[in-house]
């Protein structure tokens, strides 16, 4: 692993945090030495686009809440997440808001009582539009890999859906599947 590529799993992402201990990002960063935080850029009721409507079995159109962060390790912009929730789900509560959300937002799912029991994530590769370029500082032909995760609870309800943009020549992303 070159000294820049980050080798990152899903799993701290999926799963509360203690109270008072730090969200996961920062916390897998500050484990290897880092600095992981974020910015909030947007976060409030939105239109459903086609796409994320159909992972959240909503509506096309139907309002749902999304949070976009730009995430930073050491101060260089890593990584694009846009987090869309059912409105019903996260109107009202802080997913809705800019503030950050002590332990991380699958905590506060959890406290709402809505836990995560099964996981899709789909992993592509594709050029960046130019708000990517800026934001990630990256050139237009230098690839992305975007993840789009989404959360089931234990009825297979979607809970959540996570789209993330990240520079392809920084990232390794590792899936470890144990067999019985």
């Amino acid at each position: 692993m070159g000294m820049g590529e980050w080798v990152s799993s899903s799993v701290p992402y999926l799963t509360p945090t203690a109270k008072g201990q730090p969200d996961a990002w920062g916390a897998e960063a500050a484990a290897r030495g880092r600095r992981g935080t974020q910015r909030i850029v947007h976060a409030g009721e939105v239109p459903a686009p086609a796409d994320i409507a159909e992972l959240l079995g909503v509506a096309g159109g139907e309002g749902v809440v999304v949070r976009r962060r730009v995430m930073f390790l050491d101060d260089v912009p890593c990584e694009l997440t846009d987090t869309y929730y059912p409105a019903q789900i996260a109107r009202g509560t802080r997913l809705a808001g800019t503030a950050k959300i002590p332990g991380g937002a699958v905590s506060l799912l959890t406290s709402l009582g809505h836990v995560g029991a099964r996981v899709q994530e789909d992993v592509i590769a594709r050029l960046p539009s130019a708000e990517e370029c800026a934001a990630l500082r990256t050139g237009s032909n230098d690839p992305l890999l975007q993840l789009t995760r989404v959360t089931l609870d234990g009825s297979e309800r979607p809970i959540q859906v996570d789209r993330m943009a990240m520079p392809g020549h920084l990232q390794r992303l590792r899936y470890e599947i144990g067999i019985a």
